[in-house]
């Protein structure tokens, strides 16, 4: 079903708040933040957010990370984040369950390889991987010892050990191999159980996979260009899903999505600034 009617040429992003109860999600190219009933407008390019505390988001810009108050719309910047790189913007990102937050960027044309993936913590920006060309799918086990993420033109979902701070332990190796396939890995989001849902550009759909990297099931969308999924509700078992109308038509494209499921999924771990 339809959860939001806003239309958004690139739906990201999508947060659920896990003390307010509450859905936020972006539009990159629009540059806005949008919530049932509110929407703020940035200046720059916006694209991933993670929760501070019941009133403040970490939100990543195309030039920084801000602290930004829900209530009063006011935004500090806590960060540089490729600042003197007008090439690039921010793309998918996520908190990580040690309290740390990984953003990816990318050239804002997908220029080949002129994007990269940091990690914030304890105020340190550290990037992590480099030419990198579409960030992408960005999260984490349950236990915080697995991170995954994506370069969206490889069509091969990473997974790489972290260490009990939340730092790289040994190189990626593939967790999911979607080459030779039609589907192009974007957002993603890990469940309860440690089941990995990924959107999956283009197809309309979010796909489940095992630990191991085994298929599921998927859930399809109108929403042709299927870009981030979150779990949220009141008991984390309803799935969104942000589309992007970009070069679309139809009244459907763009718009923000979400089913109800028999899945858990994880609470949206907390920022620590």
């Amino acid at each position: 079903m339809i959860f939001d009617q806003t239309i958004c040429q690139l739906g990201e992003g999508p947060l659920w708040h896990p003390l307010r109860k509450q859905l936020f999600w972006f539009d990159i190219l629009g540059q806005k933040l949008h919530t049932r009933g509110q929407h703020w407008q940035f200046d720059t390019y916006v694209s991933a957010a993670g929760w501070v505390d019941e009133d403040t988001l970490l939100i990543a810009s195309a030039v920084a990370l801000h602290r930004f108050s829900i209530s009063t719309g006011k935004n500090e910047i806590v960060c540089d984040l490729e600042a003197d790189n007008s090439i690039t913007r921010s793309n998918d990102g996520r908190a990580d369950p040690q309290g740390g937050f990984w953003i990816g960027t990318m050239g804002i044309n997908a220029e080949e390889s002129a994007g990269a993936i940091y990690r914030y913590y304890q105020g340190e920006l550290r990037q992590l991987f480099a030419r990198v060309t579409i960030s992408n799918a960005i999260c984490f086990a349950p236990d915080g010892k697995t991170a995954y993420f994506t370069d969206t033109p490889t069509q091969q979902i990473m997974r790489v050990a972290l260490d009990a701070d939340g730092w790289l332990l040994g190189a990626p190796m593939v967790h999911i191999d979607l080459q030779g396939t039609v589907f192009r890995p974007d957002g993603a989001v890990v469940d309860a159980s440690g089941n990995l849902w990924n959107a999956q550009w283009g197809a309309g759909r979010v796909a489940g996979y095992d630990p191991q990297g085994q298929f599921l099931e998927s859930y399809n969308f109108a929403g042709c260009q299927s870009s981030c999924p979150a779990f949220g509700g009141n008991d984390l078992s309803t799935l969104f899903c942000t589309t992007a109308a970009i070069g679309l038509d139809g009244p459907e494209q763009g718009k923000t999505f979400a089913v109800d499921t028999n899945i858990k999924g994880q609470a949206e771990h907390q920022v620590v600034l």
